[in-house]
C-alpha cells in the first residue's frame, strides 16, 4: 500500500512527485511511467524553450504559472548546474495585419509584467540582419534548455528523498473503493495507493475514464513537425524567432529556434494527429482514429477549422510550402537547409461542443486527481503546476481544513 502513486513521467509527473515528497518526506510515493524512461513523449519532444508568457491572458493560470514558471526553472537550473541561456525572443510582424496584432501582444505582454520592448524595422534588422519585419516585439527574458536534464535531475532528486520509479509498467485498469484504489499493471501485480494522481498528457482521458469519472473531453493529437538546419546556419539568429500568432488558433506558427546544444530548428506546424504517439512519417492507430471519429467535438473542430488544416497538410506534404512559412520571414534559408528532426505530439483536449481547452482542465474522485490538460507552456511552468497539484491534493484529502483556510 502506497501512500501516493503517480501516473506519468513527464515533466509534470516527475515535479509533483518531487514537491510532494520534499512537502511529506515520510509519505511512500511511487511513479509510473509506461516507457523505459522519462520524458518519452511531449516533454522529450518540446522545443525546449522557456517561455516568458507574452500570449497569455493576464490573470489567467497559464500566465501566473509560466512567470513564475520561468523564474523557478532558471533557479533550478542555476543550483543543478544544467546550461541554459536566457537569449530573448524576438515576435515579428510582416504585415499590417500581424502589425495591429504585435501591437496587441505588446500590451499583453506588458500587463503580465514581462520586460518587453517594441522593435522598429531598423532595430529589427540591426538585431537581427537576417530577419526581415516591419516590426517586433523583444521578450526579454525568454529563454532555452534542455527539458530532459531537468526531468531526470528532479527524478534522481525524488528517488534521493525515497521516492520510488518503475518503468515500463503500462497501467491497464484502475478500481476505487472507500479505502484505496488498486492499479493494475501489465505482467504485473497490482498495486494498492491511499491516492492516486494521473500526468498522462497524451492518454489523460484514458487515464480518468479508468475510474468511470464522468468526462466532457477528449484528447485530441496534433502533430508538431520540425526541420533542423544544416550547421552551416547555426548562426543565422541570435534570438529566438516567432511569427505573430493567429489568436483564434492554439498554435504559435512555425519558427526558429536556437537549442542549447547550439543547432537551430524550424517550426513546428501543427497536422491532425492519426496516432497520439506517432513520432514516425506515416502514423495511423486505429484505436485512435475510432475514439477521434466517434466523438462530436472532433467533428467540430475539423469543421470549423477546415481550410486551417487542408493548408499545414499541405505543407506537411510539400517541403517548399514549409519553407515559404519560414522565409516570410527568414529569406536566406533555402530548401536544401532543411533537414530531418524529430516530430512532436501535442495532446490537445478538447470539450464535446467543439471547444479548445486552452487552460488547465482537472478531475477528481474521492481517492485521486487527475490532470486532464496541461497546455504549453507546461513544461516551462512545470514547477508551480506540481506545487497546484500537490495544493489540490491536500485540499482533496482534507476537504474540512481547506474550507476553512
Amino acid at each position: 500500500m502506497y501512500d501516493y502513486v503517480i501516473l506519468g513521467g513527464g515533466i509534470v509527473g516527475i515535479s509533483t512527485a518531487w514537491q510532494l515528497k520534499k512537502k511529506q518526506p515520510d509519505a511512500s510515493i511511487l511513479l509510473l511511467e509506461k516507457e523505459s524512461r522519462l520524458a518519452s513523449h511531449q516533454s522529450g519532444h518540446s522545443s525546449g524553450v522557456i517561455h516568458a508568457g507574452a500570449y497569455y491572458a493576464p490573470g489567467s493560470l497559464k500566465a501566473k504559472f509560466c512567470k513564475t514558471g520561468a523564474a523557478a526553472t532558471i533557479q533550478f537550473c542555476a543550483e543543478n548546474d544544467i546550461p541554459f541561456e536566457q537569449c530573448g525572443k524576438l515576435l515579428v510582424a510582416t504585415n499590417k495585419l500581424e502589425h495591429e496584432r504585435m501591437l496587441a501582444l505588446f500590451e499583453r505582454a506588458k500587463e503580465n509584467g514581462l520586460d518587453v520592448e517594441l522593435i522598429d524595422a531598423d532595430g529589427l534588422h540591426r538585431l537581427e540582419p537576417n530577419i526581415s519585419g516591419i516590426g517586433a516585439v523583444l521578450v526579454k527574458s525568454t529563454g532555452i534548455v534542455d527539458y530532459r536534464r531537468i526531468c531526470q535531475r528532479m527524478a534522481e532528486q525524488f528517488q534521493e528523498m525515497g521516492g520510488e520509479i518503475r518503468f515500463d509498467s503500462c497501467v491497464t485498469d484502475l478500481r476505487e473503493s472507500a479505502d484505496s484504489i488498486e492499479v493494475s499493471i501489465a505482467d504485473a501485480e497490482a498495486i494498492e495507493t491511499q491516492f492516486l494522481i494521473t500526468c498522462a498528457g497524451l492518454n489523460a482521458d484514458r487515464a480518468t475514464s479508468m475510474l468511470d469519472i464522468d468526462i466532457d473531453f477528449r484528447i485530441i493529437p496534433f502533430r508538431g513537425e520540425y526541420y533542423r538546419l544544416a550547421a552551416s546556419k547555426n548562426d543565422i539568429v541570435k534570438h529566438l524567432i516567432y511569427p505573430i500568432p493567429d489568436p483564434d488558433l492554439p498554435f504559435l506558427g512555425v519558427h526558429l529556434t536556437r537549442m542549447i546544444d547550439g543547432s537551430v530548428t524550424v517550426g513546428p506546424n501543427a497536422v491532425q494527429g492519426w496516432k497520439r504517439e506517432g513520432y514516425g512519417r506515416i502514423n495511423i492507430n486505429v484505436r485512435d482514429v475510432i475514439d477521434m471519429l466517434r466523438f462530436p467535438g472532433f467533428w467540430k473542430v475539423a469543421l470549423g477549422n477546415l481550410r486551417t488544416g487542408l493548408a499545414e497538410t499541405r505543407d506537411s506534404l510539400w517541403k517548399p510550402g514549409y519553407l515559404k512559412r519560414v522565409q516570410k520571414y527568414c529569406p536566406s534559408i533555402r530548401l536544401q537547409d532543411l533537414e530531418h528532426y524529430p516530430a512532436g505530439i501535442r495532446a490537445q483536449a478538447v470539450l464535446r461542443d467543439g471547444t479548445l481547452v486552452h487552460d488547465f482542465l482537472f478531475a477528481q474522485s474521492p481517492r485521486s486527481l487527475h490532470v486532464c490538460n496541461a497546455p504549453s507552456p507546461a513544461a516551462t511552468s512545470a514547477i508551480p503546476i506540481g506545487e497546484y497539484i500537490c495544493d489540490k491534493v491536500a485540499a482533496a484529502q482534507n476537504p474540512e481544513s481547506a474550507a476553512r483556510g
